[in-house]
């Protein structure tokens, strides 16, 4: 019993506050980041492919009840699955450290916390476009992205 209530006292161990990035900072991390999010996506991609070789191979040998195995192969793969899912974390890792969030990785899609107008929001770029120009609410999506153009904003409309 005694166990149990000091595992729910470390689960209750409030997260360190947000990093609120200025605009100068999201867009200079930004540029760190692209490189880890192209390999993030790679591998997630090419780990797909080689998780579906896997299972097409489980179920021939579940259907045909114990054809041939090529276990030199499938180690093979297995071993280049495991390192593909090793580069994987470690990219995700090295992204989230910096306290960007991933919100899609398909796309390429990362949001930097921010405030504007004394306001949470995202800073919302996604791979591809050649900088930081959109940003939304932290409580809406990429759907409700804002232009966000610093030479519009008036004199009380300040990036913090």
């Amino acid at each position: 019993m005694a166990d149990e209530d000091d595992d729910q006292d470390q689960d209750e161990t409030p997260e360190p506050p947000q990093r609120l990035f200025t605009l100068t900072e999201a867009e200079r991390a930004r540029q760190e980041l692209e490189p880890f999010l192209v390999e993030a996506m790679d591998s997630r991609k090419k780990l797909s492919g080689l998780e579906n070789e896997l299972a097409a191979v489980a179920a021939r040998i579940m259907m045909m009840g114990g054809v041939l195995v090529p276990y030199e192969k499938l180690a093979a793969v297995r071993m280049q699955h495991n390192q593909l899912a090793e580069t994987l974390k470690s990219a995700l890792n090295h992204i989230l450290e910096t306290g960007c969030l991933i919100k899609d990785l398909d796309v390429g899609l990362l949001d930097f916390p921010a405030v504007i107008n004394k306001q949470d929001v995202y800073l919302c770029w996604k791979l591809g476009e050649d900088r930081i120009r959109f940003y939304h609410r932290q409580d809406e999506g990429f759907a409700s992205r804002k232009p966000l153009d610093p030479r519009d904003l008036g004199p009380g409309d300040t990036i913090q």
